[in-house]
């Protein structure tokens, strides 16, 4: 049996970091240290984990802050999409997984956002950055956003996951710290039946 340890960090700002782990063999990733490191380190040395990776979302700086930090304390890699903008050790695509001892992290890319956007899938937890929040999804008029991007990541990706499947977003920003791809499906306005058509006169409607 494999027993995975998952906690939810906001200790600065409105930006949730994530903590994984195996606890068997002790290796743990950090997902979006953002300017949450000072918590997230005191957790990894009061569990004792062995920090292996540093996971990025995508390049945004509020979510790439404190990957330097974390990388220097505990001589990780910092893991990113292969695109992404930033210091990379690893490079990763759709379809490829991180392994942490018995546990397994799958990746999917879900442009939108960021070109380089991605969610990780692990043990029935989705953490989605800043690609779907609870209760609204990303933004896409930033640089290097897409509208149509982001209905394919929406539509064709995450709205066919399972509905037991749980929703980890990257921002603080709805009614809950956590919700269900079900529970989204129902609820977020942004998740409802639509066409691409009528989803780019959404998104562009103020």
């Amino acid at each position: 049996m494999i027993f995975m340890f998952f906690r939810q960090v906001k200790y600065r700002g409105d930006n949730f970091s994530y903590i994984i782990a195996d606890e068997a063999s002790g290796e743990a990733a950090v997902v979006d240290p953002s300017f949450n490191v000072d918590a997230v380190i005191l957790i990894l040395k009061d569990q004792n984990y062995r920090l292996k990776y540093i996971i990025n979302t995508h390049g945004h700086i509020d979510h790439t802050a404190g990957n330097e930090e974390l990388k220097k304390a505990f001589h990780s890699k910092i893991v990113a999409y292969k695109m992404a903008h930033l210091n990379q050790d690893v490079s990763i695509i759709d379809g490829d997984t991180i392994r942490l001892g018995a546990i397994t992290i799958k990746v999917m890319h879900t442009p939108g956002h960021t070109p380089d956007s991605i969610c990780l899938l692990a043990d029935g937890k989705l953490l989605t950055g800043d690609t779907l929040f609870v209760g609204e999804c990303g933004r896409t008029d930033l640089p290097g956003g897409s509208v149509e991007d982001m209905y394919t990541s929406l539509m064709q990706k995450i709205a066919k996951l399972d509905g037991n499947i749980e929703v980890y977003p990257g921002h603080d920003y709805g009614p809950s710290p956590s919700s269900t791809i079900a529970k989204e499906k129902q609820t977020n306005y942004t998740l409802q039946d639509r066409t691409l058509k009528q989803f780019i006169q959404f998104m562009q409607t103020p």
